[in-house]
């Protein structure tokens, strides 16, 4: 199950195995909350809110402090070393089937390892924060990295062609055979090369893939959904920062 805390709440949202698509209002609305506990002693928690509020700027404190909480909830611990605990891969690919609607395998995978900058297999909570802030609130630039980042598999800092063909694969295989799609596939790569790979070095840099979007906004995703959408954003937010917003009226 995956639990999610709106403010000081826990919230049961449901198994990752069944077919949700994105946070329901009216069904969390109706499931049961509890009051969480949370241990952190205050001056803890302010010093990790001052800290991660220097280099996340699209949150406010009392928003940073709410995703703190959410992220003590979620891995099922309270010390005042939520800093060194995290969410594993399965938990995190948890979320977002769960909570923010995404379905592709392979890219879950791939943004839980952007989301991991230290490369421990762990989320912690400043990569949680940090991470969100892209997801949720990240301008144009953030998402255009984020995605690059998601997209190059070998880590190699470019897309490579077979990278390119495995991508495409991954996002068709479930609409046709194996067989009717893998010529169609090696068409596709052939276009995308020739529409992105500016310097024809049959690879994709960032600076290829950054100007291809810049020409056309609806390249950012080509090789497959690894952003949330807007109304997702919307409906976790609301849900996240419902403390805060009960506060202020």
């Amino acid at each position: 199950m995956v639990t999610i805390c709106v403010g000081y709440r826990i919230m049961t949202v449901g198994s990752v195995a069944t077919k949700i698509q994105g946070l329901e209002l009216d069904c969390l609305g109706s499931l049961l909350c509890v009051e969480a506990t949370f241990d952190m002693d205050q001056k803890t928690l302010k010093k990790l809110v001052e800290s991660i509020t220097k280099t996340v700027k699209s949150f406010k404190k009392s928003e940073v402090e709410c995703l703190i909480r959410l992220f003590d909830s979620l891995v099922g611990k309270t010390h005042e070393k939520v800093d060194k605990i995290g969410l594993d891969r399965n938990e995190f690919r948890g979320i977002l089937h769960s909570v923010f609607g995404m379905t592709d395998d392979m890219l879950m995978n791939r943004v839980f390892f952007v989301f991991d900058k230290d490369n421990d297999n762990r989320i912690n909570v400043k990569e949680w924060v940090k991470g969100l802030s892209v997801f949720l609130r990240g301008t144009f630039e953030e998402k255009l990295k984020f995605c690059f980042e998601v997209y190059y598999l070998n880590g190699a800092g470019y897309i490579s062609r077979e990278e390119i063909y495995d991508m495409l694969k991954n996002s068709l295989h479930q609409q046709s055979s194996e067989e009717e799609t893998d010529e169609g596939i090696k068409e596709l790569v052939d276009i995308t090369l020739k529409k992105m790979d500016y310097d024809n070095d049959g690879k994709i840099s960032f600076a290829d893939f950054e100007k291809a979007v810049r020409e056309d906004r609806l390249l950012l995703e080509v090789f497959g959904p690894c952003l949330p959408e807007a109304k997702n954003c919307l409906d976790f937010e609301a849900l996240a920062f419902r403390n805060i917003l009960t506060s202020s009226i």
